[in-house]
């Protein structure tokens, strides 16, 4: 049997899909426009799920897939309403007067900067900031009360890691403070171990870092069971406890940059696991700024504890064309099985599709923030 007369009917089916969509779209337009004159909102959730209920029904043992099929005709059917509507006036406003102009050069700036001198946050900072001199703060929630209470402009924290992934106490403090973020910046991570000065490797007993630096060096520090490996608020830190111990046998895994600064001896390098090792860092804000080139955009958002969900949320952006670069979930404390979503993509307000999404899901979902739209420096 030759596949062309089954292919001819599915070519056939196709366009008949293809007419009724567009039939079914331009009556999208017409309940636009009654809401609009009714005051009606364009979301009504109770009447989506008696309509994939019914499909599901009648499609018997395609219910499912049917319920998937008509679900995401109905996210483009309400984000076609919205464009019609012009939803979102909190959220245009408060992009189109956002800052355009980010102080990067300003040497009178205040930065909060995670960690202490010479930490990679502290690497971070110059990058972005090259003239203006951090003060520095831990735990992390200690950047996000420095910007809340006034003490700073700008945070600098770590908030993703190529090998250890991410920093979900950095997560868990920008969903909870919803500050913007102003820039992006990576740096190549190469831990040294450090001790004080003539202190022989053999001696080493305890190695103190932060818990991510010592997940990146996992391999080294698991072939070594005679040597301890203990967590510490920072790899900076660390290296300066370790300056001012009377303890010979510790050492700090840290950057060459901080055992330089604590005058210490470089015992290592070149053992942590994977060898093109970065850390992402983010610049936070409680002010928002968006560059002119501004080319990826940040938000937070909650969804129902419902089936099929953040699909049909995601396949917004899909019939957009946006490419996702990262999605972070996180509990919401005090509630069971709920999630907050955090989401990267490659973007720009200056698009208006993109710009129309974004309002759209503004007054579509549960505790939605716009993070920020920036660039990497």
């Amino acid at each position: 049997m030759s596949l062309k007369p089954i292919r001819d009917e599915i070519d056939e089916i196709d366009n008949q899909l293809i007419h009724l969509f567009t039939k079914r779209m331009e009556c999208s337009k017409k309940v636009a426009q009654y809401k609009l004159e009714n005051g009606m909102p364009i979301f009504n959730p109770e009447r989506e799920k008696q309509i994939l209920d019914s499909v599901e029904e009648k499609a018997g043992v395609y219910g499912g897939s049917a319920r998937l099929l008509y679900s995401t005709i109905m996210e483009l059917s309400r984000a076609l309403q919205h464009d019609m509507l012009g939803s979102g006036n909190t959220l245009k406003n408060e992009i189109f007067t956002a800052d355009t102009s980010v102080p990067f050069s300003s040497d009178s700036v205040r930065i909060a900067c995670f960690g202490a001198a010479g930490a990679y946050a502290h690497q971070a900072a110059k990058k972005v900031f090259p003239y203006a001199e951090p003060k520095f703060y831990s735990p992390f929630k200690e950047v996000f009360k420095a910007i809340q209470n006034g003490e700073a402009d700008f945070g600098v924290i770590p908030i993703e890691n190529s090998s250890a992934g991410s920093v979900t106490a950095v997560y868990d403090l920008m969903l909870k403070y919803r500050f913007h973020i102003a820039a992006a910046a990576d740096i190549p991570v190469n831990h040294c171990i450090a001790a004080k000065k003539g202190t022989l490797p053999e001696n080493i007993k305890t190695i103190y870092s932060h818990e991510q630096a010592l997940s990146q060096c996992s391999d080294f520090l698991n072939s070594r069971p005679a040597i301890e490996a203990k967590e510490y608020v920072s790899t900076a830190q660390a290296a300066k406890m370790v300056s001012e111990s009377d303890d010979c046998s510790i050492a700090a895994i840290c950057s060459e940059e901080a055992a330089e600064t604590y005058g210490l001896d470089i015992l290592l390098r070149g053992f942590q696991n994977n060898p093109n090792n970065c850390t992402r860092f983010i610049v936070i804000s409680k002010k928002i700024y968006i560059e002119p080139d501004a080319d990826k955009i940040s938000l937070c958002f909650a969804l129902p504890h419902v089936t099929g969900s953040l699909y049909s949320t995601l396949c917004r952006f899909a019939a957009h064309g946006l490419n996702l670069t990262k999605i972070e979930s996180r509990p919401i404390y005090g509630k069971s099985f709920e999630y907050l979503f955090y989401l990267d993509f490659a973007g720009s307000i200056s698009n208006k599709e993109t710009i129309n999404l974004l309002c759209a899901l503004s007054d579509e979902l549960a505790e939605f923030s716009f993070l920020g739209n920036y660039k990497e420096k």
